[in-house]
């Protein structure tokens, strides 16, 4: 079953694409049935605009290789159409990997990042007539792809929104401040002794010179 509202959300994971894909759907549909479990069937809400879907989302993002993950990403996600556009949001939580600009130690971090996206929509839906349907339009401008015909690339959306609210200066937090301040500090000294060093063995050379 694909939930309908907040309420009913289903508590397991999204639908995967292929399931009912041609639920309600014409038989002169041109979309072609792709079994991905990183693509969420919208074709649904698209054919009716008004419609919302609603789902539970986990996803541990396994193409994001620069960046480690404690846990999968977690949240919701909600879509809507209005005829002419196609509205996606949602509010995720993470806990990632990072190495604190201070002490350059590796921290685990609490993410929290929200999904407020819209994306044009081109043709008449379906319920609305019986000669053409809604789908999503392509933007060839767009680096990266987050659709395939009218599924959504899930882990795609959530990793470039995941990226885009990384700290740009992670630091330690909490007990962990004190030993960064520490190893901070005692980093700015080797700095500081390295420059003396190498100013004494210039001043040397020049006295030799001198000499």
């Amino acid at each position: 079953m694909i939930p309908s509202n907040k309420s009913d959300r289903s508590i397991a994971s999204y639908v995967p694409a292929w399931i009912g894909f041609f639920r309600n759907s014409p038989d002169w549909y041109n979309f072609t049935p792709v079994r991905r479990d990183d693509l969420l069937d919208l074709n649904d809400v698209l054919q009716h605009p008004g419609r919302e879907l609603a789902v539970d989302i986990a996803s541990e993002l396994p193409e994001m290789e620069d960046l480690d993950l404690v846990a999968p990403v977690e949240g919701f996600l909600e879509a809507v159409s209005t005829g002419n556009a196609l509205l996606i949001t949602g509010e995720f939580k993470a806990t990632v990997v990072l190495e604190c600009s201070r002490c350059d130690r590796a921290i685990e971090m609490p993410i929290e990042f929200a999904l407020d996206e819209q994306f044009g929509v081109v043709g008449i839906p379906s319920s609305m007539s019986h000669q053409d349907f809604a789908k999503v339009e392509a933007d060839p401008d767009e680096p990266v792809k987050f659709f395939d015909e009218n599924n959504l690339l899930v882990e795609a959306l959530l990793q470039q929104t995941l990226l885009l609210n990384l700290p740009i200066h992670p630091a330690c937090e909490g007990d962990a401040v004190a030993e960064c301040d520490r190893l901070f500090a005692e980093g700015a000294t080797r700095v500081i002794d390295n420059e003396n060093s190498e100013l004494t063995k210039l001043r040397a050379l020049l006295s030799e010179d001198q000499n």
